[in-house]
């Protein structure tokens, strides 16, 4: 363990110091990381025994403490518990981050944990996290070969900035979190208002120079460099390699060229199975190494092949888009769903439109947040032909779901003009490959069915790459083989206009602008006839919502009205909500929502709201209900709230001698208002409305 050290440093007007050797000192490596008055500690283990297999079991936790922010958690034990969905989110970004940097062979049990101890309300602590990891990696005697920073990238009124405040994050059209080395950029994670691809390189190229400041700034807690430890080299058995080669080359070669998953798979493992007989009478045989040689040897074939033949695993020229079909309406009673199928790939997705109650509330640190639009992705075993006993959310179905759920977002309608709460479901019922994007595509289609106005259809697409020295294909809408063989995991998703979210994953050490330039250019193409085939089902949004879905309407009323609308103790409300069975939604605004499942009770309950907040002017014509018969007139309601004198002189032409002639408790009578006083009080005339039809002023 190195000595205490601190290094202090503003770095793009922000005040950053990381600290190591005070905190946690039993870890094998630990950083105090400071932005602003925000603070994370993050920490490194790793095992000192491996484990079997070919890869790194890396767990990565990211934990925040309500303390941190000031405030006690919420619930009944009012402890942190499980992690929340933020939390998997960052937890998953610094995981993506720091993979693709230890060394391949280093299959050593590994768990970074990174904990928010102290939070201001300007600056969020999720890219903290990735550069602390990172520094914590560093100082500590792990193979790692970093360092690594992460950094934000918002743009606002056409400039960009880095590490942006949540303010600043809210009036931002483009944001982006990038991770990446000194060398290249290795994780992107992020959305937009459907920008244009030059606009997204410009915001990553920024982000990269950021990026490279804090790695310089990460290198000062470094005076000497660390011994790493020793990583046993894998020795593969030459004898083996000499005898399995024979029984698996063709068998491999023969079998990665067959377009079905199911049977590509199943001849796959025969010819697996057919060589481990051959080989497993030889005493010395080890089934892992065997394993090993023949995963190393289908990955290398498949590779040569797209280099060499330049065709891919299904025959698909490299740019080249599967079969797509779709259906909207699949689910009668669902509000909108759609049925998304390209390929082997299948979504079934399902929108639920909700009132104000159906909000999701989100216990923050910087307090609870309330949720109008949710987006649920499952990835159920049998989708993969699997099986397994879990069946709840995993990271990586709620990660996949933030991906649709932030590609969609960018194009739903504001919730003045469209004030319902929206919940979409994607089921995944067949996946071979780009299954978040498929989510995409279904939640955008079962949009339009639901009615929702949104701006326009959105489509996703995954890229890939193959990148072998000098000779680089990128591949559209990639197969999950190609997705595990290959170089790069590239999500873009948007509008026909420009795109609205995207996701990077590097497995090699980076890529360049030109690369990047390629792949975006291949897939707005690609995405355009995505969209295309969409437009074959359905290209706008249907003009009403589902008659099973609650119908909302908003009016909007002077603040001063909304005490009458409620009325004493709250009986206005409650004999609007049970005379109309709707529910109704005030705020202090005077924004009102009326909540019905049909719109006669939706009518009703709007011509009763104006009859209570309605005005009275001279001259105009009101029907009112007699309330009170007085020796020299009668008082007429004219609203719960407003009542009006009607003099024994005006009941009628004639001369009346008693008002109870005329009229009684209770009755129903057209008047006119002859005038307003500056007390409030309002007279009324009977006689001057007689002429007049009665039955013209009931709706009114």
């Amino acid at each position: 363990m190195i000595p205490d050290t601190k290094v202090s440093e503003i770095i793009g007007n922000k005040s950053y110091s990381l600290e190591t050797g005070k905190l946690a000192k039993q870890a094998d490596g630990s950083v105090f990381a400071q932005l602003g008055d925000t603070q994370v500690l993050a920490t490194v283990v790793s095992s000192n025994e491996p484990v079997e297999g070919d890869f790194l079991p890396l767990t990565v936790n990211y934990q925040e403490k309500a303390f941190a922010a000031g405030r006690i958690p919420g619930g009944y034990f009012k402890r942190e518990g499980r992690p929340t969905e933020s939390e998997t989110l960052i937890s998953r970004l610094i995981d993506r981050s720091i993979r693709p940097m230890f060394p391949k062979n280093y299959n050593y049990p590994t768990q970074v944990i990174i904990t928010v101890y102290s939070a201001d309300d300007s600056n969020p602590p999720d890219v903290l996290a990735i550069s602390a990891a990172s520094a914590a990696l560093i100082v500590s005697d792990i193979p790692f070969d970093g360092p690594l920073a992460g950094v934000r990238v918002a743009r606002i009124d056409g400039n960009l900035i880095s590490n942006p405040t949540y303010e600043e994050i809210k009036k931002a059209d483009l944001t982006f979190i990038i991770a990446g080395s000194s060398d290249a950029i290795l994780m992107v994670e992020g959305g937009a208002n459907a920008v244009s691809e030059e606009e997204v390189i410009s915001s990553l190229m920024f982000g990269h120079d950021q990026i490279k400041e804090l790695i310089d700034f990460q290198k000062k807690l470094l005076n000497d460099p660390i011994l790493k430890r020793d990583i046993p080299e894998k020795k593969t058995d030459s004898s083996l390699l000499s005898q399995a080669h024979p029984l698996i080359s063709e068998g491999i070669k023969e079998s990665i060229r067959i377009k079905s998953k199911q049977e590509r798979n199943l001849s796959i493992h025969e010819t697996y199975s057919s060589a481990l007989e051959s080989l497993m009478d030889n005493p010395d045989f080890d089934e892992k190494d065997f394993k090993s040689i023949f995963e190393d040897y289908k990955k290398t074939a498949v590779r040569e092949m797209m280099i060499k033949d330049k065709i891919r695993i299904d025959g698909r020229r490299f740019a080249e888009i599967r079969d797509i079909s779709s259906e909207i309406t699949i689910l009668p009673r669902a509000h909108g769903s759609s049925l998304f199928t390209r390929g082997e790939t299948q979504a079934l997705v399902a929108c639920t439109l909700g009132t104000k109650e159906d909000q999701q509330r989100i216990d923050t640190l910087s307090g609870e947040v309330r949720r109008s639009f949710m987006l649920h992705y499952n990835f159920p075993p049998f989708s993969v032909g699997e099986v397994s006993m879990r069946l709840g959310t995993g990271r990586r179905e709620i990660g996949h779901g933030e991906l649709a759920k932030r590609a969609v977002e960018a194009v739903l309608p504001d919730e003045d003009s469209f004030p319902y709460t929206i919940r979409i479901v994607s089921d995944i019922l067949e996946s071979n490959g780009s299954s978040s994007m498929a989510t995409v595509c279904g939640s955008s289609l079962s949009l339009m069915d639901a009615g929702v106005p949104i701006k326009g259809p959105v489509a996703g697409i995954a890229m890939g790459l193959i990148k072998e020295n000098e000779e680089c294909i990128i591949l559209s809408d990639i197969l999950g083989d190609e997705d595990h063989l290959g170089d790069m995991d590239f999500k873009v998703c948007g509008t026909s206009e420009g795109i609205t979210a995207l996701q990077m994953d590097i497995k090699i050490k980076g890529i360049s602008r030109e690369i990047f330039q390629n792949a975006l250019k291949q897939a707005k193409e690609g995405k355009l006839h995505i969209l295309a085939e969409m437009a074959k089902t359905i290209e706008t949004s249907k003009e009403s919502i589902s008659p099973y879905a609650p119908r909302i309407t908003t009016i909007h009323v002077s603040p001063s009205k909304i005490k009458d609308i409620i009325g004493s103790g709250g009986k206005n409300i409650r004999k609007l909500t049970e005379d109309n069975n709707v529910k109704i939604d005030i705020d202090d605004t005077g924004k009102v929502n009326v909540i019905a499942f049909n719109e006669e009770d939706c009518e009703s309950a709007l011509k009763d709201i104006a009859y209570i907040i309605r005005e009275i002017e001279v001259g105009e014509f009101y029907l009112g209900t007699v309330k009170r018969i007085l020796d020299f007139g009668a008082i007429v309601g004219l609203s719960p709230t407003l009542d009006g004198l009607i003099h024994i002189s005006e009941l009628a032409k004639e001369r009346v001698k008693s008002v109870s002639d005329i009229l009684q408790e209770g009755d129903e009578v057209l008047v006119k208002c002859l005038s307003k006083e500056r007390d409030g009080k309002i007279r009324l005339s009977r006689k001057e409305a007689l002429e007049q039809n009665i039955e013209d002023f009931r709706d009114k």
